[in-house]
Parts: C-alpha cells; structure tokens; sequence
C-alpha cells in the first residue's frame, strides 16, 4: 500500500473518532444529564424556601414565653413580572403605591432573576385573598413563615426581638439571605443556632399564568426543613411578670438567681416595652419610637448594663475580705463618735462603739471606714493593701461580666492601683484617699446582675454559680440538654460568712424593716442600701436572701431616685421573695403591695428622707 492510501485510511479514521465523541457527547447531554433540562425549564421552575418554626423558650415551669404565629411573605422574581393592576396588588396586601415601587426598584438592584421580598409578615387573613388572585400577579409568589409570639408582656429585654438580616451578616454566615431573620438582642440573639433550625427547599413546577402545577422531578431535590431547638429558661415567668408589676413607673432593675444552680429566676428593666410591639408590618414603626425614646430608654437591659455605685450593700464585702485578711476579728469594735467617726460620719443613731454584727445592722458608716483603713493599712504600702483588697473583690464577679449568655453586659468597674498613681502620683494616696470605697461609693461602678450574684455568693457561704438564663436545650430528638455552668470560690473562708450572714439577719428583724419584709415562716437576710446620687436624688438599694439555711433565691433590686434602700428597694424585694417562696401575698402585706404598685418616681428630682 502506498503513502498516499497510509494516509487516507489515517485522516479518515481520525474523522470517525472525532464524530463519535461528538455521538457520545450529544447522547450524554440529551439524555443521561438532566442539567441542561434544567436549564431549558428554568422559566418554569420556583424554588421556595421552607422556613422552620423557631424553636420555642420556656419558664421553669414549662409555661411558654415565646411561640410561634404563621405570616407569610410576597416575593417578586423581577425578569418574570408582567405589567399588572399595581393598585389592586397593594390593596390586597395593604401596601402603599410608592412603597411597592420601591420594593420592586430595590428588587431589580439586587438581582433580576432571584427572589426578592416585596412585603413581609403578611398576615393569614391578607394571604387568603392574596393566593386566589396571585395567578393576576406573574413574578409574584409567596412563601410561609413563622413570626414571633409573646403571651405576656413582660421580659421583653431578656427574650429580645427578631429581625431582618443585615448585609454585613449575610456576608459572615452563607445560611442567610436577603429578607431572612436573626435574633437581634436577647436569648434570640445568644441561641440563633439552635433556635432557628435548618431552612428547607421546595421546587415547583409553574405555568405560565404564576400557577403551582406540582413537585419538580417528584420532589427527589427537596429538602426538608428542620425545626428549631426549644430552650428551658431558669426564669419564673409569674413571679417575672409580677416584679415588672412592681416597677412599674419607676426606673432601675431586679435580678433574682437561685444560689444552689446559678440560674436567673427574675431579671427585670424597667421602664420595659410590649414584645409584641417588634413583631408584625408595625416592627420598623414601633422600633424607631422605642429607640428614640432618650428619657426612658426602653430598649436597654438595666440589669446587664446600668452601671452604679453599691452604696452600703457592699459594706458586706468589705467585712468579709477583712476577715479573711485578719485585719480585724468579728469582735473588733469601732467608736461611732469623736475620733473615730471622722471623716466618714454616720447617718444613723445608735450606741457605740460597735462590732461586725451590728455595725452591718446599723450600716455604720464610721465602722466600715475603720474596717477599710485596717485592711489598707495590713500591708506594707496603701498600693499592696489596696491590691490585696481588689484581687478579692474580683473574686466576687465584681469588675468583669459575671458570665450571662446576654450580649449586651458590660463589666462595671473595679478600679486599679495605676488609676489612683495616675491620678493622685505614686505613693501619695492611702486609704485615706480613697475612702469612699469603704461604704460602696467613690469609683465603684457594679450592675444589678453582679450585685445579686454577690447575694447568692453570701447565701452559698463563698461560692456562685455562673449566673445564666438557660439551663437546658431541646435537641433534634426533642429530648432536653442540660446545660452545665461553671463553679467560682471566691477564696473567703466559710467560717467568716457566719457573722456576716447573722448581721444581714439583724438587719431584717431587729430594724423598722420587720414591719415590712418579715415573714412568719421564713428567715430573710439582707441588707439595705442608699446610694449617693450628684446629679438628683439617691438610689434605693437592697440586696438579699431566703431562707437563711438551704437558700431558694437571692435577690438585688436597685431603683433610681428612690432614696433610702429601706424606702422601696427593700419591700419590693420582700414582696417577690414572698411571692417565690410562697406563691401568694399574705393579706397583712397587701397594702405595702399597692403602695409599691402605684407609687410613680419616673419625675423625682429629689426625695423627702
């Protein structure tokens, strides 16, 4: 065979081969993959995402504090809309004109071919109409949803609120997109994994007039969505709504923790809002007038971040850190006149001088700065001492956030040796100098939460729980996580509460106080307090706990403008505790209760003392 024939059979060849690639390509395309099929039924194919119920938040008692509510939003794919009947769309779905222009421009900016909402948290009695007349509407379509609840009005700063996702946050997290919703503040916020599930798809065949006319494929690509986790809160959801009841017209915050467990039984703020306020087509409406709201601050979560001095609750610590240092015994006693009640005076009348137990009784003033400058003073230098002073006062969760799943805590202050060098030069302040830290006041900054987890320290004899809100977690076989929490010593000998413990008794049933918070079958220990204010009337203080053996509760309640601690603060507290405890309210306490509830401080410049 010649050259040339050599080649004629190999160019040929070459050309069969080329043809019968291009035979197995083409059979591939046509007929084993589906993609392109896809491709060629795309304009008729509508992926809708199912959105899962957000899992549901419960009291102690498994009383419901947040459940779901079905809602529903329209959609627009803008390449598929059509020109349509604009004023009957938006009378239907109770739209304006303008603002159903601008939902369409923005959806247009963002992506003609994907889904964008058009108008949210549509209600069931708008969809019902909506879905008959939809088929009018080509582009349009609408996908449930589930929206927010709330049975009771209160806690709303500790549950939070639902939100739309921002584009900051679509960018972090892939399982978002544009109109989805995030926990903003609260629990919604801390548990958003597991309290909002795993998104569904479902694809539908459509016709040409918008019509559903079936699954896609059988629904072999479908996904099921996968509900939200349930959390189980330590909260009492009466006795919360009762302390709201409580505080209202007044400005402060209560926190109320069981000391065995560390889980937060009461947390209020208030002035406080309606939950149910961010829910629903008036959230964007309701959440302006509530931020801009200056003078009460609605929004802010005053137990985790209102920052004030102690005033004389946190005498208590200063006596135990002074026992544990040796700086004095229990017995040690301090004159409350002359000499010795110089330069901190004491407000109260009382026989003198005095020791630990009745110098927490009295909250003598002159007592505790004698205390103060005899630990200072224990050291070597005022630096040294001070730093023995501070190092077990942080112990107590003072001067750090003491470990709510809450976002929005702020650590208060503790201040530190370099702040008084910086401020007065290196060796040159003593205790002297910084005297005011011995009655609670000066630069001591303290939430409401770190004051009542010093409570429940006091009533565990040296030792908290980290205080939280959630204490277990559903898990996708509905069966409850218990959540564990950390255990903290605060380094103070137990020996040493006793005496303090035994003067917090005092302070309940040998002052004016037994008239007002004594029960009959329980022993109370506590401790009042008035915090210095500069800018207007003092603060109402109380911190306690009950019983005095086995504790069920320990409580701060802190109240603004409302002078002595005795005045409010106390019998507030006395009134929950009793409430906790026993479920009821005796009819001998019923006017102290009344008198709580209507009492109005939100314009007080200055209390009558």
């Amino acid at each position: 065979m010649d050259t040339f024939s050599k080649r004629k059979y190999i160019i040929a060849g070459i050309m069969l081969g080329i043809a019968a690639i291009f035979v197995l390509r083409l059979f591939t395309i046509q007929i084993t993959n589906k993609t392109y099929k896809q491709f060629a039924t795309r304009n008729v194919l509508r992926k809708v995402i199912t959105f899962p119920a957000r899992g549901l938040i419960y009291d102690r008692n498994n009383e419901l504090m947040v459940y779901n509510k079905a809602a529903y939003d329209l959609l627009v794919v803008p390449r598929e809309v059509k020109p349509f009947d604009t004023l009957s769309l938006c009378n239907i779905v109770q739209l304006d004109k303008k603002d159903l222009i601008d939902a369409l421009n923005k959806a247009k900016q963002f992506s003609r071919y994907k889904p964008s909402i058009v108008a949210g948290q549509i209600s069931p009695d708008i969809y019902a109409p909506l879905q008959e007349k939809l088929y009018k509407y080509p582009g349009f379509f609408v996908q449930s949803r589930t929206l927010r609840e709330y049975p009771s009005k209160s806690a709303a700063q500790v549950l939070g609120f639902v939100g739309e996702v921002n584009q900051s946050l679509i960018e972090k997290d892939n399982y978002y997109r544009s109109g989805d919703y995030i926990g903003v503040t609260g629990l919604e916020k801390a548990y958003e994994n597991e309290l909002r599930g795993i998104k569904g798809v479902n694809n539908y065949m459509v016709d040409v007039h918008n019509r559903i006319k079936g699954k896609y494929n059988d629904g072999i690509s479908d996904t099921t969505a996968v509900l939200g986790q349930n959390l189980l809160t330590g909260l009492h959801a009466e006795v919360q709504a009762y302390a709201e009841l409580l505080m209202t017209n007044k400005r402060g915050a209560i926190v109320a923790i069981e000391p065995a467990t560390g889980e937060i039984l009461v947390m209020v703020s208030a002035p406080s809002y309606d939950p149910n306020l961010l829910v629903g087509r008036q959230r964007s409406v309701n959440y302006g007038l509530l931020v801009s709201d200056s003078i009460n601050k609605p929004m802010w979560n005053r137990a985790v971040i209102g920052t004030f001095p102690p005033g004389s609750t946190f005498k208590l610590v200063n006596a135990l850190v002074a026992l544990e240092e040796h700086a004095i015994t229990p017995f040690d006693r301090f004159s409350c006149s002359g000499k010795g009640s110089s330069p901190i005076k004491c407000t109260h009348s009382h026989v003198s001088p005095i020791a630990m137990r009745e110098a927490i009784r009295e909250s003598c003033n002159s007592y505790f700065w004698n205390l103060f400058r005899s630990l200072i003073s224990h050291s070597p230098t005022s630096a040294e001492g001070f730093e023995v002073w501070r190092s077990h006062v942080m112990k107590f969760g003072f001067g750090q956030k003491v470990g709510t799943e809450l976002s929005s805590e702020v650590k208060g202050n503790i201040p530190e040796v370099a702040y008084y060098d910086k401020y007065f030069g290196q060796k040159k302040w003593t205790s002297m100098t910084i005297r005011s830290l011995s009655i609670g006041q000066g630069e001591l900054l303290i939430t409401p939460i770190q004051l009542a987890n010093m409570a429940a320290t006091i009533a565990n004899r040296g030792y908290y729980i980290t205080p939280h809100l959630v204490k277990a977690i559903q898990d996708t076989n509905r069966v409850y996580r218990e959540l564990k929490y950390e255990k903290k010593l605060t380094g103070i000998d137990a020996e040493y509460y006793n005496i303090v413990i035994e003067g917090m008794q005092a302070v309940i049933e040998e002052t004016r106080l037994s008239q007002s918070i004594r029960m009959d079958s329980v022993i109370i220990c506590g401790k009042t307090g008035t915090v210095q204010n500069p800018h207007g009337a003092d603060h109402s203080a109380f911190v306690a706990f009950a019983p005095k053996n086995n504790p069920k509760i320990a409580i701060a309640v802190f109240i603004q403008n409302a002078g002595f601690g005795a005045t409010y603060a106390a019998p507030i507290a006395g009134l929950i505790m009793e409430k906790f405890l026993t479920d009821s309210i005796s009819p001998k306490r019923k006017e102290i209760e009344q008198r709580m509830i209507e009492t109005d401080l939100m314009n007080v410049i200055q209390v009558n003392k």
